[in-house]
């Protein structure tokens, strides 16, 4: 346990996003991405989710971490299949945001909080410990930080966004025990939280962090870990159990994400700046991992944005 407190201290968490949703008209995107954490509260009717199609009712809360695609369903009743893109281009006869204090019985509808979760300001976290979504039930001390969040966040209240970013800590806390007291993910837990005592490991991907847009090679690393260049890649892999390219182009891709999101820059400029000297290549690489344009990421917040 000392270890997780350990984690915990150097977890770095990031508000994103709060909102509340009604569904108009039940929908299955096919292929549900994003970078950052979702968790979210059914608040009346129902959400599904995974190969198994697994029933998220009133009150209780789905979380999916980033990094990981899923189908999801929102809405009871036969529901319209759709992609990534063709959601977002057609998302507001889906969804439509609302306040607390909207009055529409008739709605089915949901709260999400998203968030990041990085470990010594580098690693996403329960993106790094391989979980899939799961279901939380009957913690409402996570349904109350959620719906909580949500409204501090729609407040015009003096220091919200300081009460925002504290509960949005907790919230993650809160997560990492209800994991914990619940013995979830027991193996992946345990193969995939070693890594972070590793200091040699650590100063890779605080070298990564800091030099996205420079040559990664397994040669530069190699220098970095004071390791052979032939068992750099190896050694990452043992570890993480990805090879440190792949984990290159995925932080690579997530700071384009966050660049999309928040930044004017034309798309030239983010490939060039997350170490893509083609455009085209770093458009087709983008499409292939997120199922959407770099554009049409740039139009939204994220999936649910409306």
């Amino acid at each position: 346990m000392e270890d997780y407190n350990k984690i915990i201290e150097s977890l770095s968490v990031r508000f994103s996003q709060a909102k509340n949703i009604h569904i108009l008209q039940p929908l299955t995107i096919e292929n549900y991405y994003d970078v950052e954490n979702t968790i979210l509260i059914v608040n009346k009717g129902e959400v599904r989710f995974g190969k198994d199609k697994e029933v998220v009712k009133d009150n209780e809360v789905l979380f999916i971490p980033g990094g990981k695609m899923v189908p999801i369903s929102y809405g009871s009743g036969s529901p319209i299949s759709l992609s990534n893109d063709d959601f977002i281009s057609d998302k507001e006869k889906y969804f439509k945001q609302y306040e607390f204090n909207e009055d529409h019985p008739d709605l089915e509808n949901f709260s999400f909080v998203n968030f990041g979760a990085k470990v010594f300001d580098s690693v996403n976290f329960f993106a790094s410990l391989d979980i899939p979504a799961f279901t939380i039930r009957g913690n409402t001390k996570i349904n109350s930080l959620i719906i909580e969040i949500i409204k501090e966040n729609d407040s015009v209240l003096p220091g919200k966004e300081r009460v925002v970013k504290i509960n949005t800590e907790y919230l993650a806390v809160e997560l990492i025990r209800y994991i914990l007291d619940n013995g979830l993910f027991v193996e992946q837990l345990a193969t995939n939280s070693t890594y972070f005592k590793d200091p040699r490991l650590i100063d890779i991907f605080a070298y990564i962090k800091e030099n996205l847009g420079q040559d990664l090679s397994n040669k530069i690393l190699a220098n970095v870990a004071n390791v052979s260049e032939d068992y750099v890649g190896q050694y990452f892999k043992m570890l993480t159990g990805i090879n440190p390219q792949d984990y290159i182009e995925y932080q690579r891709m997530e700071m384009a994400v966050d660049l999309l999101r928040t930044s004017k820059k034309s798309i030239r400029e983010i490939g060039k700046e997350v170490g893509y000297k083609d455009t085209a290549y770093f458009c087709r690489r983008f499409k292939m991992m997120f199922g959407i344009p770099a554009g049409k990421m740039r139009r939204r917040e994220s999936l649910m944005n409306v």
